[in-house]
């Protein structure tokens, strides 16, 4: 049995669904992407689970079905003909009374910008929001999601040599109506409290800075000085909204960042390994390495040469 008590960090749905002890049969783990539909997974029901951490993001359409998904103090009742968006954020919990046609859907940041852009907080930026409530659509309009969503569906069970190119497309306009939808006034600058209006800040400098690495455009890497200086705060206050909104610690969420930004450019044949490891502020290549298989378990160089195969 998994213990109540405990709180899982994951980095994708099978590590989570792993760690609960919950079917891992159907994944495809290729890339940093699944959807199911939860009836395939073999839930007990009634379901609930331990606290969890993700390292992804997720949709989940809600047909026909009835649950409960928790973050912090906020607790969100999830009924049918509902979309619902998490992000990697704080600790949370999901139960299930009934599961007769609910589709999930996840992807982490390195699936994002490789297969729809590396600009892509700039096009969706509800992506960094914190706290979202489940959304009840119209059925035409969840007819939409359906008929994308099933097409993304169909690709990934298929065998197309071309499938993640082709989900990274769907998904895409999957985003972009449900932006069109729900999201078409949504600046996270103005969402929530003040501590809310710092995290989704520190995020937002976050990815900028780091985009400005990877295209030269800086050549330093910021510390957590910089990042409070920027919003005019002390670095002990930052650092102590950060962990207690979002679970994780400026250091964390730096170090993740890295992972992510090296991924991408590992991808690219044309970069140097040694110029990699410059641009994310390791002064040796050699430290650049260690960091990287620490976190991966592979080196830059095996990395390489799988994503590429």
């Amino acid at each position: 049995m998994v213990n109540l008590s405990k709180n899982i960090e994951s980095n994708s749905l099978y590590e989570l669904y792993k760690t609960l002890e919950l079917p891992v049969d159907l994944f495809e783990l290729t890339e940093g992407f699944t959807i199911f539909n939860l009836n395939e997974i073999g839930f007990s029901l009634p379901y609930s689970s331990s606290s969890f951490r993700p390292n992804f993001f997720s949709f989940l359409l809600v047909k026909n079905g009835q649950g409960k998904y928790s973050i912090d103090e906020y607790s969100f009742d999830v009924a049918p003909n509902s979309v619902y968006f998490t992000n990697p954020s704080n600790f949370r919990t999901f139960s299930w009374t009934e599961i007769n046609d609910v589709l999930l859907i996840t992807f982490d940041e390195t699936f994002l910008k490789k297969y729809i852009g590396r600009d892509v907080y700039t096009e969706f930026p509800f992506l960094l929001t914190e706290i979202v409530r489940p959304k009840v659509v119209s059925d035409s309009f969840f007819q939409e999601l359906k008929y994308i969503t099933s097409l993304i569906h169909k690709t990934y069970k298929g065998k197309s040599i071309a499938k993640y190119n082709i989900i990274g497309h769907f998904l895409a306009i999957l985003l972009f109506k449900i932006k069109e939808h729900i999201w078409i006034d949504y600046n996270p600058i103005y969402e929530g409290n003040r501590s809310s209006t710092i995290v989704i800040s520190f995020k937002r400098m976050l990815e900028q800075h780091y985009r400005d690495i990877s295209s030269g455009r800086v050549e330093t890497v910021f510390r957590v000085q910089d990042y409070a200086e920027a919003q005019h705060l002390h670095p002990n206050y930052l650092s102590s909204v950060i962990k207690n909104k979002t679970g994780k610690s400026i250091a964390i969420w730096i170090a993740d960042k890295t992972l992510s930004e090296a991924k991408a450019l590992l991808q690219n044949p044309e970069i140097p390994i040694k110029e990699i490891s410059y641009k994310l502020g390791f002064s040796e290549s050699a430290h650049f390495s260690t960091f990287f298989k620490k976190h991966e378990g592979i080196s830059p160089v095996q990395y390489r040469k799988s994503s590429v195969l």
